[in-house]
């Protein structure tokens, strides 16, 4: 995960699009992974891509999130079992949306102190 770059803490987002998104005065190019930890590079680059494998750094932070908002890019798609099942095994809810409310969404939530998370598909265009 360091190799896609890192920001040290939690931060909102200022805006997405083009590939990539603004937060605390800085452009991250490509997918993003919001955890307590701070704001991670994050590989996938479609729905497809979103796994537990890829997830599996959110789940172990589990422990320090209530909900993590997953933006599957600019539609929704279904998640595989398998990730619903690990996630509400250690009592995470999990919202899967297109990425535009899900950084809505997790900007509200951070903005109110929830224990939130993020992981999200960058897009070329903002909704």
């Amino acid at each position: 995960m360091s190799d896609l770059g890192h920001y040290p803490y939690q931060a909102g987002i200022d805006a997405y699009g083009n590939g990539g998104f603004r937060f605390a005065d800085m452009s991250h190019r490509g997918s993003l992974l919001c955890l307590p930890s701070g704001m991670h590079g994050w590989a996938p680059t479609s729905a497809a891509e979103v796994t537990l494998e890829t997830l599996a750094p959110a789940l172990a932070v589990a422990d320090e999130i209530d909900v993590l908002l997953i933006g599957l890019g600019a539609d929704i798609a279904a998640l595989p079992r398998e990730i619903r099942e690990a996630f509400r095994a250690r009592q995470v809810i999990i919202e899967a949306i297109a990425t535009g409310g899900a950084v809505r969404t997790y900007n509200v939530l951070l903005g109110e102190g929830r224990a939130v998370g993020a992981a999200l598909v960058a897009v070329e265009r903002a909704r």
